[in-house]
């Protein structure tokens, strides 16, 4: 079988929550996605439900032209790819159709987050805030080891986990970037492939 690669998005946001937790950690990246396609296309995390309230969040599909991201005239980010095997690859799918199907009963595990800063925790079976759902999915499928438990993964901490930082800069250009090289081809990834 031929070797895909799934692709981890870091970003940092203007939001106020954003802000904060890069103030307190001094990193320099904030938010972390999963996305099974090299333009971005499918990405997915744990986030604000709406852009303007950060209270309320959950298990999510993301795009750098939603509500959040769209606005941003400049959005800081890096992505890396993750090369993975046929059967990493169908273990990280079917991990994502579990959320995709069972989202109701997964919340933000805004504890966690807070613990996280704090280099504290405790697992969720339920609640996830970002970076700890994506390494779940990555290290459940085999992908990756950090060798410490999901809670205290950081979107910085993808940057040293093996795989190749393929962009680092503006976001918006990545995509610009992408659509323009690809001249309209796209990577032959469909939800209805999950």
């Amino acid at each position: 079988m031929t070797n895909s690669s799934v692709y981890i998005v870091l970003s940092q946001s203007r939001t106020t929550l954003s802000q904060t937790v890069r103030l307190l950690t001094g990193d320099r990246y904030t938010h972390a996605a999963l996305s099974l396609d090299e333009d971005l296309e499918y990405m997915f995390s744990f986030g604000r439900r709406w852009a303007r309230n950060p209270f309320v969040g959950c298990f999510k599909h993301e795009s750098l032209e939603d509500d959040l991201y769209g606005p941003c005239g400049f959005l800081p980010g890096a992505v890396i790819q993750f090369p993975v095997s046929h059967e990493q690859y169908v273990g990280v799918t079917a991990q994502l159709w579990d959320f995709l199907l069972d989202g109701h009963k997964f919340s933000y595990n805004y504890f966690g987050l807070i613990a996280n800063m704090m280099r504290k925790g405790r697992e969720s079976h339920t609640r996830f805030f970002c970076s700890e759902f994506v390494y779940h999915i990555l290290h459940e499928s085999g992908v990756c080891d950090a060798g410490k438990p999901r809670y205290m993964i950081r979107p910085q901490d993808f940057m040293e986990l093996g795989g190749t930082l393929i962009f680092e800069g503006d976001l918006k250009t990545y995509r610009a970037g992408c659509r323009v090289s690809r001249r309209g081809k796209r990577s032959g990834f469909a939800l209805g492939h999950l």
